[in-house]
C-alpha cells in the first residue's frame, strides 16, 4: 500500500477495492432486506451534525507568538506533552546542532513561539478557557471567533496543576457554550465529540466514544483525566470534549503519540475541575488547591499480600512529607488509604481525583488500613507546594543477603541534604532486584512499612518475610513501594 500522507490519500491494490466494492454491495443488499434493523442501529446514534451545529460558534481558535528559552546542550527546559506544536519546532533544532558541531553559543538562547490552540467561549462578554501551556510564553495571543472575527486577547489568569487558562477580549454577545452543571457519571463506550483547531483547521469536529475515566498519566497524579479515542491533535487542546446531549463534558488537553500525531489515545481535563479553576481565577485572579502532604501509588497483588489486604483496592502512601497535613495528623508510609468522607478509593488516581476539588483547610476522614488492622484519620488539607530533595554518592559497603541487594547507611551530610531521616543507598542490585524495578542510587527508607537504618535492620526484616516483602525506595524526588518476590 502507497500513502500520500500530505493528501491522506491511501492507494488500495485493484483488488483488493474490487473486493471491498463487492462487500459495499453484500452490505447494501443486507440493509435494503432488514430496514427495520437498520432503522434502530442508526437510531441509536448520536446526532453529530446537530450537536456540532449548536456547539461550534462557542469554539475559537487561539494564535500564538512570543519567545521561549532553549537550552543549547540538553532538553531539561523542554516539556513536549505530545500536545503543542511549538514542541516540533525546527529552529530549536537547528540551534542545538549548530551549537553541538560550531559551538559559540550561550548555554540558553532565546527562540520564538508561533503555537496553534482552541478555547471554550464560556461568557458572553468575552470570557474564553483554554489550556495554560496553549498560551504558555505567549507575548501575544489572538483568538479568531467562528465568524471569522479576530482579537487580541490578555490572560487574567491560569492554573498550570490543572492546566486550564482564562482570557479576555473586548466583545460582546458571543455565543456560549453549554456546560454540564451537574455531569451525570461518565461511562466507558459512551459517544463523544471534538472540536477544535487541529493543525490551525479550525472548526474540526471529531466524533468517538470514552475508553475510560479517571485516567492517571505520569506526572499528573492530581488530575483525573477522560480517555476517549476521539481523533486530538496539536492544536485541539483547550477546545470541549462534548457529550451526546450538546453539553462540555472536559477540556482537550494530552495525547500519547510516539509520532506527535493522533494515535488513538486522547486525554480530556474533566469540566468540574475544569470549571472550578476558572471560577477561582475570576474570583480571586488565581486557582488554590489542597494538599494532604503525601505520596501514593496504586496497589497491586504482591503488594495487596505483603501489607496483608484481602484485595488490592485503595491508595498505598509511599511518603509523607515532613510537617505537612498527613505527618500531623499521623497518616504514615505503608497505610493504604481505602476511602475519604464514606467515599471508597479505587486507587491513588481516585484518591487524587477527590483531593483536587478540596480547598486548603478543609477537614476530611480517611478510612486507613494501618499495619493490618483498620483506623480512622482526621485531616485538615494544606495548600500545594513541591519539595526538593537531592543525594551524592560515596563508596559502598556491600550486603549480600536475600534482597538481593547492595547496600550502605547514609552520611550525616546526605541526610542534612536530603532531609532524610532514615534509609540506605541502594549501590547494586541482582538481577531479581533489578527485574522487580529497583536500580543503583535508588534509597531503600523502609520494608513492609517499617524504617530501616542499617543494613542489619534489613537483613532482619528481609528474613522475617515468608513470601514477599513491600520495599519503600526513593528515586529522585519520587518514593514508591516495590513489591519483591523470591
Amino acid at each position: 500500500m502507497y500513502c500520500l500522507r500530505r493528501l491522506g490519500v491511501a492507494f488500495v491494490p485493484i483488488a483488493v477495492a474490487t473486493a471491498l466494492g463487492a462487500l459495499g454491495a453484500w452490505t447494501i443488499g443486507r440493509a435494503q432486506a432488514m430496514p427495520g434493523a437498520m432503522a434502530t442501529v442508526a437510531s441509536s446514534l448520536p446526532d453529530v451534525a446537530t450537536i456540532a451545529a449548536r456547539m461550534a460558534p462557542a469554539v475559537v481558535n487561539i494564535s500564538v507568538r512570543g519567545t521561549r528559552t532553549v537550552s543549547t546542550t540538553d532538553d531539561s527546559d523542554d516539556q513536549n506533552d505530545g500536545s503543542q506544536a511549538q514542541d516540533e519546532d525546527p529552529m530549536r533544532d537547528f540551534v542545538r546542532e549548530f551549537q553541538q558541531k560550531f559551538g559559540g553559543l550561550p548555554p540558553q538562547v532565546r527562540l520564538p513561539v508561533r503555537a496553534e490552540g482552541s478555547g471554550l467561549i464560556v461568557r458572553s462578554d468575552g470570557v474564553i478557557m483554554t489550556s495554560a501551556h496553549v498560551i504558555s510564553d505567549a507575548d501575544a495571543i489572538t483568538i479568531r471567533l467562528a465568524d471569522r472575527r479576530e482579537f487580541r486577547a490578555r490572560m487574567l489568569g491560569a492554573d498550570p496543576l490543572v492546566d486550564i487558562a482564562v482570557l479576555k477580549i473586548d466583545a460582546t454577545d458571543l455565543p456560549v457554550a453549554s456546560i454540564a452543571g451537574s455531569p451525570e457519571p461518565l461511562r466507558v463506550g459512551d459517544w463523544v465529540l471534538a472540536i477544535g483547531s487541529p493543525f490551525g483547521f479550525a472548526g474540526s469536529v471529531t466524533a468517538g466514544v470514552i475508553s475510560a475515566v479517571r485516567r492517571t498519566l505520569p506526572g499528573r497524579q492530581a488530575m483525573p483525566f477522560i480517555q476517549t479515542d476521539a481523533a486530538v491533535n496539536p492544536g485541539n487542546s483547550g477546545g470541549p470534549l462534548i457529550d451526546i446531549h450538546g453539553q462540555v463534558i472536559g477540556i482537550n488537553a494530552q495525547i500519547y503519540s510516539d509520532t506527535g500525531g493522533y494515535q488513538g489515545l486522547s486525554f480530556a481535563i474533566p469540566i468540574e475541575y475544569a470549571q472550578r479553576s476558572v471560577e477561582q481565577i475570576l474570583t480571586t485572579g488565581e486557582a488554590r488547591h489542597a494538599k494532604l502532604g503525601v505520596a501514593l501509588q496504586d496497589m497491586d497483588q504482591a503488594l495487596a499480600d505483603a501489607f496483608k489486604l484481602a484485595k488490592p483496592v485503595g491508595a498505598l502512601v509511599d511518603d509523607v512529607e515532613r510537617d505537612g497535613a498527613a505527618a500531623h495528623s499521623g497518616l504514615q508510609s505503608g497505610d493504604v488509604v481505602l476511602a475519604i468522607d464514606g467515599q471508597s478509593i479505587e486507587g491513588a488516581g481516585h484518591l487524587a481525583a477527590v483531593l483536587g476539588l478540596a480547598q486548603p483547610g478543609d477537614a476530611v476522614d480517611l478510612e486507613v488500613w494501618h499495619r493490618g488492622a483498620p483506623r480512622t484519620v482526621h485531616v485538615r488539607l494544606d495548600d500545594a507546594s513541591p519539595i526538593p530533595v537531592s543525594m551524592t554518592p560515596r563508596e559502598p559497603v556491600i550486603f549480600n543477603g536475600r534482597l538481593g541487594l547492595a547496600l550502605r547507611p547514609l552520611g550525616a551530610e546526605e541526610r542534612r541534604r536530603s532531609g532524610i531521616a532514615s534509609g540506605l543507598l541502594i549501590a547494586g542490585v541482582s538481577p531479581d532486584a533489578a527485574r522487580a524495578g529497583l536500580q543503583p542510587g535508588d534509597l531503600l527508607l523502609g520494608i513492609d512499612g517499617e524504617p530501616v537504618d542499617t543494613v542489619a535492620q534489613a537483613s532482619a526484616a528481609a528474613n522475617a518475610s515468608a513470601k514477599v516483602v513491600a520495599l519503600l525506595v526513593q528515586r529522585g524526588a519520587a518514593k514508591v513501594y516495590v513489591p519483591l518476590r523470591w
